[in-house]
């Protein structure tokens, strides 16, 4: 709320509304008298569709352009509402702002916020320069006020980020990425927490495939093929997952080639090949879109060796996910958050 209090943009064209989800009356009140609009939370279960409902349910709706989303831990620049404005006057209607890491002080925050800079990389940055529509985050994002309210409503998983792509390209709303518009979010510091954020993750994106992979066919016939993309992309295993399959691969096919070259004195070894170039660009294709000059000091080495754990962790995830799309799930920060 602070962040935005310090937006270069005139105070009586924007509102600040914020939905009070099991906070202490001490922290509403300080809300209030910083000028925030605060809406206590009177559902019984907790999601992020509901607090934006709420919100909606709040304001008139006219009265506004756009409605912007950020979580509770995300700060932003002083200009964001104003390039967010000029977005929206020349017709744009959905937004995504370049979400960033605000902390790297932990091995899993290097390894999430490198994540993140990677999805940055191949399903925002480079999905609008081969002309698709980007990913939306979760916070961050910006929508046309009269189209949001509309839709919020029809909102029913933990996975409402994925809801609202989906809402989108059927419509084929374009979805625009403003790579140099930051929105700066703390990453998870402990492996547990990471663990929640990434089940809740993998059970949205299946959750999302399942009730879109019907619309494909269709889709491809209509000629619709940014909605075909996604659909793929949500296809797509975890990251990690995906990592550890070929790198185990790779191993398994180089010491069954080795073990028939030794016994049958032939070239059986080169049968694993193929599959070290392909270890070696899928690390290339993660690589390239991580910022070197920040991410890529002296811990992360250290934090690399975290990643067998947490493709383990995430490979369990999977025999877990009974439920995780219809609760929300909270992401623990640092203690100071508490």
């Amino acid at each position: 709320v602070h962040s935005f209090l310090q937006q270069d943009y005139p105070t009586e064209c924007y509102k600040i509304i914020v939905i009070a989800d099991q906070m202490q009356e001490a922290t509403c009140k300080k809300l209030r008298d910083m000028g925030a609009q605060v809406l206590v939370a009177t559902y019984q279960n907790s999601s992020k569709a509901q607090a934006l409902t709420l919100a909606m349910h709040s304001i008139d709706v006219p009265s506004f352009d756009m409605v912007v989303i950020m979580d509770a831990d995300n700060t932003t620049t002083p200009h964001l509402l104003h390039e967010l404005n000029k977005a929206s006057a020349v017709g744009v209607r959905a937004i995504q702002a370049h979400r960033t890491a605000k902390n790297l002080n932990t091995d899993i925050a290097l390894l999430d916020a490198a994540s993140e800079e990677i999805n940055n990389g191949i399903f925002r940055k480079g999905h609008v320069a081969i002309g698709f529509s980007c990913a939306l985050i979760g916070s961050g994002m910006a929508f046309e006020a009269d189209w949001f309210a509309r839709h919020v409503e029809k909102l029913q998983t933990a996975g409402e980020d994925k809801e609202l792509e989906a809402m989108l390209l059927q419509q084929r709303i374009y979805t625009v990425y403003l790579p140099d518009l930051l929105v700066f979010d703390e990453k998870t510091q402990k492996k547990e927490a990471i663990s929640n954020q990434r089940k809740r993750w993998i059970a949205a994106q299946f959750g999302a495939l399942r009730a879109s992979l019907p619309h494909l066919p269709k889709a491809f016939i209509q000629g619709n093929f940014d909605y075909c993309d996604k659909i793929c992309q949500w296809m797509l295993p975890p990251r990690l997952i995906q990592l550890a399959g070929v790198f185990g691969l790779t191993f398994v096919f180089t010491v069954i080639g080795l073990i028939l070259s030794l016994c049958n004195g032939s070239n059986e070894w080169m049968i694993a090949i193929k599959w070290w170039i392909l270890s070696a660009a899928q690390v290339a294709a993660m690589t390239l879109p991580v910022p070197g000059g920040r991410l890529f000091t002296k811990q992360v080495g250290k934090a690399i060796t975290k990643m067998p754990m947490l493709a383990v962790t995430m490979i369990g995830n999977l025999f877990k996910l009974k439920g995780a799309n219809k609760k929300f799930i909270h992401t623990e920060h640092g203690e100071h958050h508490k």
